[in-house]
Parts: C-alpha cells; structure tokens; sequence
C-alpha cells in the first residue's frame, strides 16, 4: 500500500503534517504509513479530536499517544464541544466541531491529512443522492482541497478499505473499535452495515464504479464553477453586492449557479434548491418598496435599491476605541481597518498627531458640516443621498479628534479641520473592509 503521489508530493514539500488519528483502523494505518517514510517522520503530528460523547474517549486518546509515541510521532489532543445545536444531526455537530478545531493548527505549507478510502466516498456519494444533492454534492470527496491556511489531503482515497485492513493484519497493527459504528441510527452507518454488503452482493466493484462517478461530477463541477465565477465577476459590485437587474438577464438555469458561487465567494455553505427559491420569490420579486429580509442561521439576504446584498450573522458588537499608534494601520472590531495617507488636502498632520483620536459609531443625531454646503447635516439624511443601505450605517467608523466629529470613514472630512497644502502636509482616510 502507498501514499497517492499528489498527496506524497505535497506532504514531502509541506512544513508541518497532522493526521487526524482517532485510533481506529483507517487512521492507524495511514499513521503507520507516513511514519515509515524519514521524509515525512520529522514533521509528523497525530492528532486527537475528544467529542466528550463516548465514555472510552479518555483511554482512547491514551491508547492513541502511546501508538504516536511509538511509531516516533508527535501527539496533540484537542477537547472540542460537539454537541449539536441549529438543527444538526449529531454526525454533522460532531464533525463541524472537529474540523474547526483541526483547522486552527494549520499554519500555511501545513497540510492535514485524513485516513477516508474508497468505501468512504461510496458512502458519502449514495447519502448526497439520497439528499437530492446536485453535481457538486455528487462529487463526493476531493483527494486535495484547501482547509484553514493550509491543505487538506485524503491520500488513502483510491485504497479499498479491505486493502486497509489486510495492511492492518500484516503489520500487526493495534487499533481501538468504536461500538457507535454498530449503531444504525446514523444514516452513514446504516448504509455501511445494511445496504452496501447487499449491493455489493450484485455489485462487487460498486466502490471502484461510484468513485469513478464521483470524478466525472467533479470534472463537470469545476467546470461550472469557471462558469459561475466569470458570470459572478460581471454581476458583483464592489461592495460585494449583486445587481439584481443584470442577475435577472441571465437565463434561468444560471442564476442558481451564480447565488452558489455567491455564497462560495463567502466561505458559506452552500444554499438550498428551497432556499434559492424562497430568494427569488420572497426577495427578488418583493414589491419595490418593501424591506425584504431571508434568514438562515449563518447570514441574511437583504434587497436595497437595485441591489441584493449577503450579511454574514455576528453576535459582534461595535465599540468605541483610541488610534494610539497614529501612522499604523488601526483595526476595528468589524474586520476591517483605518489607515492614513500623507496627500494635499485633508486634516492637517500636525493636527492629527497632536489630538487624542477616538473611532466611535451612530448613536443616533450625529452632524457634519461639509465644503461647499450650507449648515450642518445629520449622517442619516447623507447615508440616505448616499445610498448607503440601513444596515450598513451602523457599522460606519467616524473619527473623532479631541471629540469633535471630523470624518466619516473615507466618505467625507468635516469643512470645520479640511486644509489645503502643497507639500503633502495633510491626511486623508482609507477605510478598508
């Protein structure tokens, strides 16, 4: 049994390797493979995920450091709360958990690798059917994808999980059983213990014939995904919105792909067929003057004008802060940041470093006078000439110097501190999200 050689190219040129070692079979073997392997040894970290579900999980991850400590690898333990909650199954409670946690460890050139083989795939492709998944669900697996800052590879994913276990039985290897594997309430189990040894029975290379498949929707995907992106590209504002009257131009089998391609631009999960309908119906086609909002328990879907825009769910909440470090890039509480720009005109220099500056956000009343109009006017009424959308409002850094409101963002300087200079003695503002 060997490594996939695309696999084995990037484990050998990567900085850090972590295997995601439960103690069981599959990742036992895949343990004792890359330890065998000098190149890869040196940089060798098994990694234990502890659910806190199973009463045995405290000895297995005992039982799985001494395994790592005697093939000469290194072990982590990480503790992960895995209990499901947004109407996850436990399955998917448990395996969100786990790879979020995995991919804190990974630091760019680190790759993580995981023990999946061909019944894996077969599995995951007969419940995305059973699902009604499209292409990209039927693509199954991919042998390497991006994870974290790093990689993700599943260089066991060709090997049948009899060759694992006859590799297993010849290196007399010591792997731990995990009795939920019997349990057939879970639906991937169920399809293990119950329906595949029947289809097998009929069809014995089932597991070589539905990866195959895999590949082939996973060619057809990529190729709609070059599609979508291009067709996004042309549709996506620069505030990352979608121009809801060019989306309507497209024929109607591709506005699907590109709501996808949307969600996939936000690292989001993918959106429901129901979903995707209840955008168009419920968003799209709300009467002009209405405020239509489509929720999910990770983001919303608002219209505003001829826009429609994604907001990523944040229980964040805006707080006021002091730029201490006045020529340094200034991080907000939003994820995004301030910094400054010596240009001709803007608020002078020497004014800037001599006040003490506070980034603060509507509390409701503010005013502002700008150059060339008349009187003070309030932030609501130039959002609003603006076309800025409500929700955007709120999260609007202004900058205050010495608590007087001179700036809003990179959108206006107050007319009370704007100078003009010819040797690049002023500041100006970027607000970069």
């Amino acid at each position: 049994m060997k490594i996939s050689a695309p696999c084995l190219a990037l484990i050998e040129n990567s900085k850090q390797v972590y295997i995601a070692y439960s103690g069981g079979l599959d990742s036992h073997v895949l343990l004792h493979l890359c330890s065998q392997q000098q190149t890869i040894k040196t940089k060798l970290t098994a990694v234990y995920v502890h659910h806190g579900l199973q009463e045995e999980a405290d000895s297995w991850s005992i039982h799985c450091q001494q395994q790592a400590e005697q093939l000469g690898a290194n072990f982590k333990l990480l503790r992960v709360n895995a209990k499901s909650s947004n109407k996850q199954s436990p399955e998917e409670a448990a395996r969100d958990a786990r790879y979020q946690a995995l991919k804190q460890l990974l630091n760019p050139a680190d790759v993580l690798l995981v023990a999946q083989h061909r019944e894996d795939q077969l599995e995951t492709v007969l419940l995305q059917l059973f699902r009604g998944a499209g292409v990209q669900g039927l693509s199954a697996m991919a042998e390497i994808s991006t994870f974290g800052q790093g990689q993700l590879l599943r260089p066991l994913l060709d090997c049948s999980q009899q060759s694992l276990r006859d590799y297993a039985h010849q290196q007399s290897l010591n792997w731990v059983e995990d009795p939920s594997n019997q349990c057939n309430d879970f639906e991937r189990n169920f399809l293990r213990n119950e329906i595949i040894p029947q289809l097998k029975t009929h069809w014995q290379a089932l597991d070589k014939t539905v990866a195959r498949t895999a590949k082939h929707c996973a060619t057809t995907q990529q190729l709609l995904t070059e599609l979508a992106v291009d067709w996004l590209a042309k549709l996506m504002n620069t505030d990352n919105s979608l121009s809801i009257h060019a989306l309507l131009l497209l024929e109607t089998h591709q506005q699907p792909l590109v709501i996808r391609q949307w969600f996939a631009h936000f690292h989001l999960k993918m959106p429901s067929v129901s979903f995707i309908d209840q955008l168009f119906n419920q968003v799209i086609a709300a009467k002009k003057e209405a405020n239509p909002i489509l929720k999910r328990h990770d983001c919303s879907i608002r219209r505003y004008q001829d826009k429609l825009y994604c907001l990523i769910m944040s229980d964040e909440h805006f707080k006021p802060l002091c730029w201490l470090k006045k020529n340094e890039k200034l991080p907000l509480s939003n994820a995004t940041y301030l910094q400054t720009y010596g240009t001709n005109t803007g608020i002078p220099q020497q004014r800037w470093q001599q006040s003490t500056i506070t980034i603060k956000y509507r509390s409701g009343g503010e005013k502002i006078a700008l150059p060339n109009r008349q009187g003070h006017h309030s932030l609501k009424k130039l959002f609003q000439e603006a076309k800025i959308p409500p929700w955007d409002r709120e999260q609007i850094p202004l900058i205050y110097l010495d608590d007087n409101l001179v700036a809003i963002a990179d959108l206006w300087i107050s007319s009370a501190i704007l100078t003009t200079v010819t040797n690049k003695t002023c500041y100006q503002l970027k607000w970069l999200r």
